[in-house]
């Protein structure tokens, strides 16, 4: 499926997300939850800085949406993101039963920016999250947003400030 409009400008909310985890020291990753009916439900970035390194705001929608939403308002409920969910994100997701996944970046591309940044990898292999939940809906990457993201990191990584550490990644 091709993204619509909708989905690049809930795309561009998560991507701005992103820059605020990066302006509060963080990883540069943000994520939506929004209703089948189009209304956003919850939104987070990263907050991995602080030392736990579980804190990505697709694991903490998964987590909201298990408390406030029933089973039947989750399934076709949508989750954007600027990178695609890592393995922990993804199991979290298939568990909880929401539905569609859509991101600005693939773990793909985020593996070869950091490596181009000289970024140690993640204790985590990057699984598609395809290969995590079977037969989710995913869609991504969103070529107009993968300059911004990839921009995101280099900043993050780049700077005096850049831990660089392996811990500090998703996958």
């Amino acid at each position: 499926m091709s993204l619509s409009e909708t989905d690049l400008q809930f795309l561009t909310r998560a991507v701005d997300l992103a820059e605020r985890a990066v302006g509060t020291g963080d990883e540069p990753f943000g994520s939506v939850l929004v209703s089948e009916g189009g209304r956003v439900l919850f939104e987070d970035h990263n907050h991995v800085a602080g030392g736990d390194a579980t804190q990505h705001p697709e694991f903490a929608i998964a987590r909201w949406a298990a408390q406030r939403l029933s089973s039947e308002q989750r399934a076709p409920a949508t989750v954007y993101t600027s990178g695609e969910h890592c393995p922990m994100c993804a199991a979290a997701h298939g568990w909880v039963g929401l539905g569609r996944i859509v991101y600005a970046s693939s773990s793909e591309q985020l593996g070869g920016w950091l490596r181009e940044l000289g970024v140690p990898a993640g204790p985590v292999a990057p699984l598609p999250v395809r290969e995590v939940v079977p037969g989710l809906e995913v869609d991504g990457p969103a070529p107009t947003l993968a300059a911004w993201v990839r921009d995101l990191h280099a900043r993050r990584h780049s700077g005096p400030a850049a831990p660089g550490a392996a811990g500090d990644q998703e996958s």
